[in-house]
C-alpha cells in the first residue's frame, strides 16, 4: 500500500525538524511527505529548503484562507498523489518510534474492514503491567488486559458520584467524557475514536467526507468529529505498537480561556453528533460531569502550580457552559 503523510504546521520549525528526522529513520518510509505550513514567517520554509531528507518531500505555504488545522488538512488532501492508498496525519510536535509506519500498514493488512488506524503516545501513558501479588482496587485503578493505571482525582470523583462509564478506552459513553488512553501492550483494539494527530485513513474515505470547517483555528475535538463520521463507512482501530512521543509544543496553542470554552462547546457538539437522539438522563450526566471538571480547575486555580492558567481554563469552561443555553453549537 502506498502511503502519503500530511503534516500541518504553524510556527514550529524546530519541532517539525525533529519529527521529519524521525520519519527519515523509519523502517518503512512514506511514499510522500506533504508539509502544509500556515506560518506567518519564512523560518519553516527555510528549514525545508535547507533540508537533506531522502524521502519525497513537498512543501506548501498557505494563505489566511486555508490557515487552521482542519483547513490545512483538507488542503493537504487535495495535494496527495492519486495513486496513494493511505493518508496519514501527524502533529508537528511528535517523535516517531522507528516502526510506526510499519505497524500502521500491518494493521490495515490484518483488518480488511479498517477505514482508519491510530497509534498511541508514550509520553503521557500512565499504564504499567499488573503484578499478580498486588490487589488493585477498582476505585483507585483502572485495569485492561493485564495492565493498570492509577486513577486521577477527576475519575475518582466521577466514580464517587456514579458518573464514570465502564466502557473500554476509545468507546464513547452515551453521556460522553470517556477514556481514551490504551496501554502499550502491542494489542490492536477496535475503537470509535482516536487522536487525530496520530492517525491514518484509507484514501477512499475522503471521497465521502472531509474535515469539518466548524472547527476553526486550533480545532479541538476535530478528530473526534471526523472519527464519528468515518464510523458510518468503516471500522476504526488503534494499534498500540504504533508508538510516538508527543511533546506538546506550547507555541501555536490558544489561550486557556478560549481552550476552556472549546472543551465545553465542542464537547457538546460531539455528544450530539454521536448520539443525536440521546436521553434526558444522559444529557444531564454530561452537564454534571462538565461542571464537575470545571470546578476541579477552579480548585487548581487556588492551590495548583499554574493558578492563572487553571483559572482562565475554569472561566472559559463556565462561559462556554452558560452559552449552551443561549447559543448551542449546530
Amino acid at each position: 500500500m502506498r502511503l502519503s503523510l500530511i503534516i500541518c504546521t504553524f510556527m514550529r520549525p524546530h519541532s517539525l525538524e525533529c519529527l521529519l528526522t524521525s520519519v527519515e529513520n523509519q523502517i518503512v518510509k512514506p511514499d510522500e511527505v506533504i508539509i502544509v505550513d500556515g506560518s506567518l514567517n519564512d523560518e519553516t520554509k527555510d528549514l525545508i529548503n535547507l533540508s537533506s531528507f531522502t524521502f519525497n518531500l513537498k512543501y506548501y505555504l498557505v494563505s489566511q484562507a486555508d490557515r487552521g488545522l482542519t483547513l490545512q488538512r483538507n488542503y493537504g488532501i487535495s495535494k496527495v498523489d492519486p495513486n496513494s492508498d493511505l493518508i496519514s496525519f501527524l502533529d508537528d510536535d511528535l517523535i516517531l518510534l522507528e516502526d510506526y509506519f510499519q505497524q500502521i500498514k500491518l494493521t490495515f493488512e490484518q483488518n480488511s474492514s479498517a477505514i482508519g488506524v491510530g497509534g498511541i503516545d508514550l509520553i503521557e501513558n500512565s499504564y504499567f503491567k499488573k503484578k499478580p501479588s498486588v490487589n488493585y482496587s477498582s476505585f483507585n485503578y483502572f485495569e485492561i488486559d493485564g495492565w493498570v493505571s492509577k486513577e486521577p482525582l477527576r475519575y475518582k470523583l466521577r466514580k464517587l458520584f456514579g458518573l464514570m462509564s465502564s466502557n473500554k478506552p476509545g468507546i464513547v459513553p452515551s453521556y460522553g467524557h470517556g477514556r481514551t488512553e490504551l496501554p502499550p501492550n502491542g494489542n490492536i483494539y477496535r475503537v470509535e475514536h482516536f487522536m487525530g494527530g496520530i492517525a491514518t485513513y484509507k484514501r477512499s474515505l475522503f471521497n465521502h467526507i472531509s474535515f469539518s470547517s466548524y472547527f476553526q483555528g486550533y480545532g479541538l475535538y476535530e478528530d473526534f468529529d471526523f472519527c464519528i463520521r468515518a464510523l458510518k463507512i468503516g471500522d476504526l482501530f488503534v494499534n498500540t505498537s504504533a508508538q510516538v512521543k508527543h511533546y506538546h509544543e506550547p507555541s501555536g496553542r490558544p489561550n486557556y480561556f478560549k481552550y476552556g470554552k472549546m472543551v465545553v462547546r465542542n464537547g457538546y457538539y460531539i455528544l450530539n453528533l454521536r448520539f443525536p437522539k440521546n436521553t434526558f438522563i444522559n444529557k444531564l450526566k454530561w452537564h454534571l460531569i462538565t461542571l464537575l471538571l470545571a470546578h476541579l480547575r477552579l480548585v487548581n486555580s487556588i492551590s495548583g502550580p499554574n493558578r492563572r492558567i487553571a483559572f482562565n481554563d475554569y472561566a472559559g469552561r463556565m462561559i462556554g457552559w452558560v452559552s449552551l443555553f443561549f447559543n448551542s453549537p449546530k
